[in-house]
């Protein structure tokens, strides 16, 4: 619970750091403004609403609700009571691995699942015989299969705070001539 104040006013530092952390997130797939309006929030001493974040993001009121809705899904921001206001206020979530994990988790991981579930449903599939072509075939896909395991031990062994020299494969040297051009 905190009061609420009355400047509204954004550094432009802020806005800087917000426009370079946006950029990040939407290198990482997600919306520019999410990052921007995460920022504002993060950078913020005291909860913020939605006006004030059109005021400061330079957004529209519509913008503003999809983001809000969007940040709160994603666990980044969460709303805060402030006394004596009716308007809802908004604060973000500031233990960032706890956000980046969740992303990692959701995303990421089901990803490399997914992709892994292909490879290896395609692995069955092939036809293993004398040619040299399926061979390479077979031998490449079951490269990629190691691939997606290294991906996705590295990513839940990060996720539990693990070690994570302990990789499924022999050695890496393996797996890179098991996806490089030669037979």
């Amino acid at each position: 619970m905190t009061e609420r104040r009355a400047d509204s006013a954004v550094d432009p530092a802020v806005l800087q750091v917000a426009d370079a952390v946006g950029a990040l997130i939407e290198s990482w797939g997600f919306k520019r403004n999410m990052g921007r309006m995460w920022t504002v929030l993060y950078l913020e001493d005291h909860p913020l609403n939605a006006t004030d974040l059109v005021e400061r993001l330079g957004l529209s009121t519509g913008a503003v609700s999809m983001l809000l809705t969007e940040l709160q899904e994603w666990g980044a921001i969460k709303k805060a009571w402030v006394v004596g206001e009716r308007k809802e206020h908004y604060e973000a979530e500031t233990n960032i691995w706890k956000m980046v994990s969740r992303v990692f988790r959701e995303r990421e991981l089901q990803w490399i699942k997914t992709a892994s579930d292909a490879f290896e449903t395609a692995s069955t599939r092939l036809d293993r015989g004398i040619d040299p072509r399926a061979q390479l075939i077979a031998t490449r896909v079951t490269g990629l299969v190691q691939l997606a395991q290294v991906g996705a031990h590295l990513l839940e062994s990060m996720l539990q705070g693990e070690a994570v020299d302990s990789l499924p494969i022999k050695s890496i040297g393996e797996l890179a001539k098991a996806v490089r051009d030669e037979p």
